[in-house]
C-alpha cells in the first residue's frame, strides 16, 4: 500500500486532509489489533512515518493504544517516541517491554535521547540510559547536567569536524572512512588546534570543489557559535534571524561540544508559539489533548479564578452606579456593548504586542512609536464605532444625549483598551514576567473598568 493512501483518502478531500491519517487506514489497523493479526498490522504500518504513527497513538483511546503497542512489538521505533506529545510519551514508555525500549533508543541521536529522558522519573531514566553504549550514555548524562531549556540540552553531541588546514580530498576521505556519522548533517565544522570552531563548510560546496581546494577557502560567510548555556529561545531566534541551518555549540572556553540543527531550532520555535497561544488563552503552557481530566481542570481553574476576581472588580464599579442604572434601564442594555468592544480591542492589541515582544520586533527603541500608533488606531475605531452606536442608541431609545454618551464612552474605552493592550505586555516583560501568561487578566480588567466607569459616569453627569 502506498504511503499516500495512509495520509489522504481521495483526491477530492486531499486539500482538506493533506497529511492527515486516512480514517479507513486507521480502521484497518484497529481491525488488525482486534483480530490479533500482527502481520496485517505490520503491513498497514510499514509505510507510515514515525510522526504519523505518533499521531495514530495520540488519536486512538488508551485501550486500543495499549493493544496496538503490544501487537506492534519489537518493530517499535525510537523516532516514534521523539514525535509523541510529552503528555503521552511517559505512558507509552511504560507500555513498552524493556528490551523493545532499549532497541528503540539505541539508534536515536543524543539530542533526541536527552529530550526523551529529561522529564522522566529517575528509575525510568536509568532504564533508558542503561540501554545505551557507554560513550552514548556519558554524552547524554553530560547534556543532562546543563540547565533545562539551554543549548546544552538541545544540541546533539555527534558532530562532523575537521582541522582548518585540511583540503577537500582529505575531508572526503575522512568521511568515507567513518562508520558512525550522524544520520543527518549539513556542515563540516572547521576547528583550530584547541578545538575551537572557526567556520562551517556546507556539504554542497565540499562536493562541488576539487580535492586540492583548502576547506578554509570554502567557509560560509555567516557563522555563529552558540554558548552551551544560552537559552533555547535565543537559539531559535538566532536560527530564524540569521537563516542558519546548523551551528556549533561551545563551552565556556569556546571549545566545540556539540551542534544544533535547524530541525531542533524550529521545534523550539513551534513550542514557543504554542506556549504563547495557550498562555494567552489562560490554559497553561503545557496543556495537551492527552492530559487527564483533573490535570486539565486544575490548569484552567487557576486562570478562571483570576478572571473571576477581575469580574468582581468590574461588578464593584457597576455597583457604584446602581442608582443611575435604576433610573435609566437603557444603560443596562447598552453596558455590555461598551465592555465587549473594549475587551475585543484590548485583546487585539495585546496579541500583537505579545507576539512582537516574542519575536523582538517591539523594543525600547520603537516602543513610543508603536504606542502612538496603537492609540491612534484605538481612537479611529472609537470614532467609527462610537458614531455607529450613537445612531443605534438614538434610534432604539429616542434619547439624543444617551447617543452622545455612548459615543464618547466608546471612544474613551477604545483608546484605553489600545493603550493597555500595548503598555501592559511591555511592562510585564520589563519586570521579567512572561507577557503571554499574565497580560490577559490585566487587560480585561482595565477595559471592563474603564468601559463601565466611562459609560456610567458620563451618564450620571449628563443624563440625570
Amino acid at each position: 500500500m502506498a504511503e499516500g493512501e495512509h495520509l489522504a483518502g481521495t483526491e477530492e478531500d486531499r486539500e482538506e486532509s493533506a497529511y492527515a491519517l486516512n480514517p479507513q487506514a486507521v480502521a484497518r489497523m484497529i481491525y488488525a489489533v482486534d483480530i490479533d493479526d500482527q502481520a496485517l498490522l505490520l503491513k498497514e504500518m510499514a509505510e507510515l512515518h514515525p510522526a504519523d504513527i505518533a499521531d495514530l497513538l495520540e488519536q486512538i483511546n488508551a485501550f486500543d493504544r495499549r493493544r496496538l503497542i503490544e501487537l506492534y512489538g519489537s518493530e517499535f521505533d525510537g523516532d516514534i517516541l521523539s514525535e509523541l506529545d510529552e503528555g503521552l510519551r511517559q505512558e507509552v514508555i511504560g507500555l513498552l517491554p524493556p528490551e523493545v525500549l532499549a532497541d528503540a533508543v539505541r539508534d536515536l541521536e543524543s539530542d533526541d535521547v536527552v529530550d526523551l529522558v529529561e522529564d522522566l522519573e529517575d528509575h525510568e531514566q536509568e532504564a533508558i540510559l542503561n540501554a545505551l553504549e557507554a560513550g552514548d550514555r556519558l554524552a547524554v548524562q553530560k547534556s543532562l547536567t546543563y540547565p533545562e531549556y539551554s543549548a546544552g540540552r538541545l544540541m546533539q553531541r555527534e558532530v562532523v569536524m575537521a582541522p582548518e588546514h585540511w583540503n577537500v580530498g582529505e575531508a572526503i576521505d575522512y568521511l568515507r572512512d567513518q562508520e558512525d556519522l550522524p544520520d543527518q548533517f549539513y556542515h563540516i565544522i572547521l576547528v583550530d588546534p584547541r578545538l575551537r570552531p572557526v567556520g562551517n563548510v556546507t556539504l554542497g560546496k565540499l562536493m562541488a570543489s576539487r580535492r586540492e581546494v583548502l576547506l578554509k577557502d570554502l567557509v560560509e560567510e555567516t557563522f555563529h557559535t552558540i554558548p552551551v548555556t544560552q537559552d533555547e529561545a535565543d537559539v531559535a531566534y538566532a536560527f530564524n534571524q540569521y537563516h542558519l541551518i546548523s551551528a556549533p555549540v561551545v563551552d565556556e572556553d569556546d571549545r566545540l561540544v556539540g551542534v544544533i540543527t535547524i530541525d531542533d531550532a524550529m521545534a523550539v520555535l513551534d513550542e514557543e508559539h504554542e506556549e504563547d497561544i495557550l498562555r494567552l488563552g489562560g490554559v497553561g503552557d503545557e496543556s495537551s489533548l492527552s492530559d487527564r481530566v483533573m490535570t486539565t481542570a486544575k490548569g484552567r481553574a487557576v486562570w478562571l479564578f483570576v478572571n473571576l476576581l477581575t469580574a468582581i472588580l468590574a461588578s464593584v464599579v457597576i455597583d457604584q452606579f446602581a442608582d443611575t442604572i435604576d433610573q435609566m434601564v437603557a444603560l443596562a442594555v447598552l453596558m455590555p456593548i461598551v465592555a465587549s468592544m473594549g475587551g475585543n480591542a484590548g485583546t487585539q492589541t495585546m496579541t500583537v504586542a505579545v507576539r512582537a515582544l516574542a519575536t523582538r520586533d517591539l523594543t525600547a527603541q520603537n516602543a513610543l512609536r508603536v504606542i502612538r500608533r496603537e492609540v491612534a488606531v484605538g481612537a479611529l475605531n472609537g470614532l467609527l464605532f462610537g458614531f455607529l452606536m450613537a445612531l443605534v442608541a438614538g434610534a432604539w431609545f429616542g434619547v439624543p444625549m444617551l447617543a452622545a454618551v455612548i459615543a464618547l464612552a466608546m471612544i474613551l474605552t477604545q483608546i484605553c483598551a489600545a493603550l493597555g493592550g500595548i503598555v501592559i505586555p511591555m511592562g510585564l516583560s520589563r519586570i521579567g514576567i512572561d507577557p503571554a501568561l499574565a497580560s490577559g487578566p490585566f487587560v480585561t480588567t482595565i477595559t471592563d473598568v474603564v468601559g463601565f466607569f466611562a459609560f456610567l459616569g458620563l451618564a450620571s453627569m449628563v443624563l440625570l
